[in-house]
């Protein structure tokens, strides 16, 4: 964001209208001034996303996804600020100036670079040396796994010697330093031995990002070496929680799903057996970045995990974190194989293509594995095993969809369709459905606790501020931004006072430009879009918006009054001024009109 002064950051935000940009991406209502549309940030039946085009916001009421059109492209696309400006400047034709790096960010670009060139020198290296007689056993274990020489050559798949500064030699006599060397991840350090490589006598898997950047390795060991495997640490060019395994190539393909697998041989027996649309988390459990980077190339996972205990539990993490940013999911039953690597050896891609077909729905997976924890000889624990049924059908906000399931889950467990669907209902009358947390794109829970009421009264009242200006010339002499005792609120209250001072009008999407942070973006959009109860006529209006205004000013007094020195004899006479003020607020009639 520095890179831009804040007039041009203004002039393209302000050319591209927040429900043209919106619009490209999500199916948008009019109703009255404001759009709504379902949310992609979550998962959701009715639609609780907003887009303003006064505020030029969105807001979503469900999970509190919002921001300006920058915010937008931030978190749908995961793009950096840069690549929103870009983008949006490029839409509207405004040309942007090159950029001028501060010392700092040209350090760290560059920085960023060598880690880069460091690791391609690397993965260059580990390629050639499978080829060497000294990587025979490496190249013949590729072999025995049946990979072909191609597919060798389409994963850039390596080996690293059995000398532990093999490579550190290498690197070193191409001039590289012992200290980007050490940020590489590939070389570690100590008093003993000095400079040593991460990986050694490994069969090697360089990662790549979707730009077919070399970003990290895995290694298999060869022999009885522990561990087994090992990855790159996180680095400043790798983020194990928002990477997959091979998404590089399974981004172009032309299938409608992607297929999620658990390691490195799984994606790659796949793809040379025609699958290229399978990819892999990076020797971690799925996370929200990782589900989010997924929705930006489908709508649909299958999962392929293993079959065994640990990779059932695999599965049961994955679905709901894929559910939350709406990626329809389902679940390859490999069995009696292990793996699809071990699978496709066996029994061939077109069985495999099958299974895929007869992939099975999350929710009746998840129901199929709860079912063997309970007895269904046993009266007491099959009604418990119903019970338990009921509370999931619970999760289905949408009546149709619910009721499909009740109808999916009755025939397959021999249960009237009356009977689950009474079951479900009594449980939703005794406030048996329970909330869970929202998970954002950005990989951020959301928990739905109660808000603290004098912060709500803050943002009620900046809401207001924005919907109707009028109320600024009328509250100026009673509120100041002082009285906004949250920070990022004082912050934001004091540029929305000095915009309607200057310009006589107050522009929330310009404000939102102002913080860099995702987060406080997001925050900052709910300042703007608190839930103002509807009223009856402007008397009730009047009412409601003085009794926030004696609020936030009791609040003010009572914060300033209790970090005030008591020896402070000035201060303490404004505060009983103030006070006396108060009461007289509260005879006061405020008028809008």
């Amino acid at each position: 964001m520095a890179f831009y002064s804040d007039e041009l950051i203004e002039e393209v935000r302000s050319r591209n209208d927040i429900v043209d940009v919106v619009g490209g991406y999500v199916r948008l209502q009019k109703k009255g001034n404001t759009y709504f549309g379902l949310c992609p940030f979550h998962n959701e039946k009715t639609g609780s996303f907003s887009v303003s085009p006064h505020k030029q916001m969105y807001y979503c009421f469900g999970c509190g996804a919002g921001g300006n059109v920058f915010t937008f492209l931030m978190q749908y696309e995961n793009f950096t600020f840069g690549e929103a400006m870009q983008t949006l400047a490029d839409k509207v034709g405004v040309e942007l100036p090159k950029q001028e790096m501060s010392a700092a960010q040209k350090k760290e670009a560059d920085k960023r670079a060598l880690l880069l060139e460091i690791n391609k020198e690397a993965a260059k290296y580990f390629y050639s040396l499978l080829r060497h007689p000294r990587g025979e056993k490496a190249y013949s274990y590729f072999r025995n796994r049946e990979l072909s020489d191609e597919t060798m050559q389409k994963f850039g798949l390596g080996y690293s010697d059995q000398y532990s500064d093999d490579l550190y030699r290498y690197l070193k006599s191409k001039g590289y330093q012992d200290e980007v060397l050490k940020e590489s991840g590939l070389i570690t350090y100590d008093e003993v031995r000095g400079g040593h490589d991460k990986f050694w006598n490994r069969a090697m898997f360089p990662i790549m990002d979707v730009h077919n950047h070399v970003i990290g390795f895995g290694g298999r060991v060869m022999g009885d070496g522990e561990p087994k495997y090992l990855n790159s640490p996180e680095t400043k060019v790798f983020d194990k929680s928002r990477n997959l395994y091979g998404l590089n190539i399974a981004r172009s393909t032309r299938k409608d799903q992607l297929l999620l697998c658990e390691g490195y041989m799984d994606v790659i027996a796949l793809h040379q057996a025609g699958f290229d649309n399978a990819v892999a988390s990076l020797g971690t459990a799925l996370t929200s970045g990782h589900a989010n980077l997924l929705k930006r190339y489908t709508k649909e996972v299958y999962l392929t995990y293993d079959s065994d205990g640990a990779g059932v539990k695999a599965a049961l993490r994955a679905i709901p974190i894929l559910k939350e940013v709406g990626i329809v999911t389902k679940i390859i039953n490999m069995q009696p194989y292990k793996d699809p690597d071990e699978f496709i050896k066996a029994m061939g891609a077109e069985e495999y293509q099958r299974r895929i077909d007869n992939a099975e729905n999350s929710f009746m997976f998840e129901i199929r594995i709860m079912q063997k924890d309970y007895d269904m000889k046993d009266p007491e624990s099959k009604t418990a095993f119903y019970n338990e049924i009921a509370k999931k059908l619970l999760g289905f906000s949408e009546k149709l969809e619910r009721n499909n399931y009740i109808e999916a889950v009755a025939q397959k467990y021999n249960i009237s369709f009356d009977d689950l669907r009474k079951l479900v209902n009594n449980l939703a009358m005794k406030g048996g459905a329970v909330s869970k947390p929202t998970q954002l794109k950005s990989g951020i829970h959301e928990n739905k606790k109660k808000e603290d009421g004098m912060k709500q009264s803050q943002k009620l009242l900046l809401t207001w501020l924005i919907e109707d200006t009028r109320i600024f010339s009328k509250i100026s002499n009673l509120i100041s931004p002082d009285d906004f005792t949250e920070e990022l609120y004082h912050k934001v209250a004091t540029t929305l006072f000095e915009q309607f001072k200057v310009e006589g009008a107050v522009n929330p999407a310009k404000i939102i430009s102002m913080f860099e942070d995702e987060e406080e973006q997001k925050e900052v959009a709910g300042l703007f879009n608190a839930r103002i109860q509807e009223v009856e006529n402007q008397n009730e209006m009047e009412k409601a918006l003085k009794e926030t205004i004696i609020r936030v000013k009791q609040n003010s007094i009572n914060y300033r009054e209790a970090h005030a020195n008591p020896a402070d004899i000035n201060a303490m006479m404004q505060f009983i001024k103030e006070r006396k003020g108060l009461q007289e607020l509260e005879k006061l009639h405020i008028s809008i009109n």
